[in-house]
């Protein structure tokens, strides 16, 4: 079933079309009054929480700086364990991967587990070009699949749906009576979709951590089905992207602490993957091949920037999307990314390029919560005032940014009169009279288009936001009075 959604360059309306809709709205609030409140609990049970987020920055820098290193010893380890390791520069090439191995196996249909990485290299719309069934076996993955819909979320794909949609959706798509009883749904696709586990020979998931040291790869869910998908099937197939390598072992017990408190407000998910390589015996549980698809698609480029490299620290556990007042309001569709929320913001316009993506890093208010959420201290809103400057200068990573010839002029003498105590004093005293001709009521906005005449940038400024006006008396000047 293919997919249609908005796309990133039409953002500004499908922003507008998604403030409009109280149905979404009534389905989004769920974030501040379930997802928000647990994750508050579960970090206070965490103890050194502060600590925990200081350590996980800290392997992640180590990683990414070294990462060349630690992404051959994954490789070493995995293939010693019996896994078999591809290399994609991009996301069709991982796609001809897959599409490869499936048919190796005459396979017409697949199981997959939740993955971002297969839904950013659109892995659905490929194999089912190719002839390929693809069943999602996550909940809430497989009913955005049976309306059509790509995920709003990064941890809950169809947040943005009520119960009674999704009642009304398997009405039309499983062929139910018509029920509100969510025991009843649930039943009904984990009935159908056992079904779907028992005939397939292939699985595909996803990857949540690398661990080089061993070659493991770890995978976290809640239902089950991702264990299954790993285990039931001849043949699993792993889409990791290439930042998801970790050292050691070791350090998995601090993203364990990490990701389920602040993803879904868990202390722990109900099932951790632990995955080394192939079985060993033929009665031993697991598949007889394990692929591991190693996926750059862009990460090399954000890598290789000093500050841009800190997005690929990135967890996916969906709090900084849950803390953002702007994602509350328009949900994650209005994105047009897999990678919706602040996070999507930062990550899609270096992922698909600037041009592609340049409304999102102003889809953002600076408020800095999602600074204060993330469980690896990204400084996002550093990130999207990064790519604002890129998209205002028309830089890119491999040329320095260039400034217009008036902004240069207009910023040195900015420089100059403000660096100097007399200057600066005199420059005060100009802007409190002229600031007589478009204040109103204390404040400077549109109240005339005189600003906008004498100061275009200023005008352009308050056109919809006001500016304090200058105080009657500097600090300096309250001073010398209250000596006198």
């Amino acid at each position: 079933m293919s997919t249609t959604h908005a796309t990133s360059e039409t953002f500004d309306r499908n922003a507008r079309a998604a403030l409009a809709d109280p149905v979404l709205h009534g389905a989004l609030r769920n974030l501040a009054d379930s997802f928000v409140v647990r994750r508050r609990n579960a970090i206070a049970s965490a103890g050194d929480w502060e600590d925990l987020r200081e350590r996980a920055r800290s392997i992640k820098d180590e990683t990414l700086l070294h990462l060349d290193e630690y992404l051959e010893r994954f490789t070493e380890n995995a293939e010693k364990a019996g896994s078999t390791i591809h290399w994609a520069r991009d996301g069709k090439e991982a796609c001809e991967i897959v599409l490869g191995l499936v048919r190796a196996q005459n396979a017409n249909m697949v199981v997959k587990a939740k993955s971002m990485a297969g839904e950013e290299i659109h892995l659905n719309e490929a194999l089912e070009a190719a002839g390929i069934e693809p069943v999602e076996t996550d909940l809430g993955e497989w009913i955005i699949q049976l309306a059509g819909e790509t995920p709003s979320h990064i941890v809950v794909p169809a947040i943005h749906k009520t119960k009674q949609q999704i009642a009304d959706l398997f009405v039309e798509k499983v062929g139910i009576e018509k029920t509100d009883n969510v025991d009843v749904l649930t039943q009904t696709a984990r009935r159908i979709l056992r079904q779907r586990f028992a005939e397939a020979q292939v699985g595909i998931s996803g990857v949540n951590f690398g661990v080089a040291e061993t070659g493991t790869i770890l995978i976290l869910e809640n239902e089950g089905n991702i264990r299954l998908t790993t285990s039931l099937t001849k043949t699993h197939i792993a889409v990791m992207g290439i930042e998801k390598v970790i050292p050691k072992f070791a350090d998995l017990d601090v993203f364990l602490k990490l990701l389920p408190r602040s993803g879904t407000g868990q202390r722990l998910t109900a099932y951790q993957s632990l995955i080394t390589g192939v079985k060993n015996n033929a009665d031993d549980i697991g598949p007889d091949e394990l692929h591991i698809v190693m996926l750059d698609n862009g990460r090399s480029r954000m890598l290789a920037h000093p500050l841009t490299r800190q997005s690929l620290a990135c967890i996916r556990c969906g709090a900084c999307l849950n803390a953002c007042p702007v994602y509350q309001q328009i949900g994650g569709h209005a994105y047009g990314s897999v990678y919706p929320g602040p996070i999507g913001a930062v990550i899609t316009p270096q992922l698909f390029g600037l041009s592609k993506a340049k409304q999102l890093p102003y889809a953002s208010s600076l408020c800095g919560a999602c600074r204060e959420v993330c469980p690896v201290k990204i400084d996002i809103p550093a990130l999207l005032l990064h790519l604002r400057s890129e998209i205002a200068e028309g830089s890119t990573r491999e040329s320095q940014p260039t400034r217009k010839l008036g902004e240069s002029i207009a910023f040195r003498m900015y420089s100059r009169i403000w660096s100097r105590s007399g200057t600066y004093a005199l420059s005060i005293r100009a802007a409190r009279l002229a600031q007589r001709f478009v204040a109103r009521n204390g404040k400077i906005g549109k109240v005339s288009g005189m600003l906008a005449l004498l100061v275009p940038p200023l005008g352009a400024w308050t056109e919809r936001r006001d500016a304090p006006v200058v105080a009657p008396k500097s600090f300096r000047e309250m001073w010398r009075e209250k000596k006198k």
